[in-house]
């Protein structure tokens, strides 16, 4: 990844009021009055030149140690603060604020009033250097807050291809896989692991520690307190199993076989009246080895928190795929 230092280039902003573009030749800069004095710029690289006028806004502040590639585009009133790198192609709307630890890769989306990187809200957390990783392609939307780890992880971590809509909050050491969907008003306490393509409907609220596994479905408006197994719905109040997430699984290529199989996973774990530890025998008993099998039943048993139980005993199952 090549990179471009914004020491000298912060210096020019600071001269960019009004009238005075930063591509214009015929006006030299001159010491600032704060006692920085400043190159003219006809002794930049072009390169850096073509990066300053046509991608970087001059109502910006970048802190001189910051790195981005040099076809990062930033929008005005956006603060990039130390120790940030910022891979190629990616987008950074008007006031936006990323702050020290920062490391976001390429072709990302990162829309206005988004906050990136800022110290956790742990009052066990002691300045300690510590980032956040976002991983390429992914798309942040209005005012998402998303904070850096403490020494539990040392990183929070948002993986590729993923949609975080607005309003969204990611806490001090979450893992986020790839594919991911938080939608509008997604609440991640800290410590929290979603899996690959999960996606959690509006406003759901996920407690510290808790796991959700890939694949999975949460519906909007729930709280969620216990580890969500792969492959599922999770829904009503109290969040309960409600079936395997055909539609999402169907999508991504599965087939009908395989979606069957799961859905005949889970009603082992959630219709035979087994417990937990019952379930988990039988289906290493009687069930083939499988991925989607194996996957299951790992998660299951490395729970911390337990899974999410079957609404009631009435229940029926909702997806069969046909």
């Amino acid at each position: 990844m090549s990179f471009v230092y914004f020491s000298r280039l912060i210096n020019i902003k600071r001269q960019s009021i009004h009238k005075q573009s930063l591509g214009d030749d015929n006006h030299p800069q001159q010491p600032t009055g704060d006692g920085m004095s400043v190159t003219p710029m006809n002794e930049y690289p072009a390169t850096t030149l073509k990066n300053v006028n046509k991608m970087i806004h001059p109502h910006t502040y970048i802190h001189p140690n910051a790195r981005l590639a040099t076809n990062v585009k930033v929008d005005p009133f956006t603060v990039i603060h130390q120790n940030v790198e910022i891979g190629e192609g990616t987008w950074i709307g008007s006031n936006v604020t990323i702050m020290e630890g920062a490391r976001i890769g390429k072709n990302c989306r990162i829309f206005p009033g988004a906050v990136i990187s800022a110290i956790p809200q742990d009052l066990k957390f002691e300045g300690e250097d510590t980032i956040i990783e976002i991983g390429d392609n992914t798309t942040i939307r209005e005012f998402v807050t998303i904070h850096r780890g403490t020494k539990d992880r040392w990183k929070t971590k948002i993986g590729k291809n993923c949609m975080i809509m607005a309003y969204s909050h990611v806490a001090h050491d979450c893992i986020i896989g790839n594919n991911v969907i938080l939608s509008n008003n997604s609440q991640v306490a800290g410590h929290v692991i979603l899996g690959d393509w999960a996606i959690l409907g509006g406003m759901c609220a996920v407690h510290q520690f808790v796991k959700v596994g890939q694949h999975a479905f949460v519906s909007g408006g729930s709280l969620v307190g216990k580890d969500i197994p792969p492959f599922i719905k999770a829904g009503r109040q109290p969040l309960s199993y409600a079936g395997v997430n055909s539609v999402g699984l169907k999508r991504r290529g599965f087939t009908f076989d395989k979606i069957n199989h799961s859905l005949d996973i889970c009603r082992v774990i959630y219709n035979k009246g087994f417990n937990t530890s019952q379930a988990l025998e039988y289906l290493e008993e009687e069930f083939p080895a499988t991925d989607e099998r194996d996957e299951i039943v790992t998660f299951i048993r490395e729970s911390g928190r337990g899974i999410i139980k079957r609404y009631s005993k009435n229940s029926v199952d909702e997806d069969i795929a046909d």
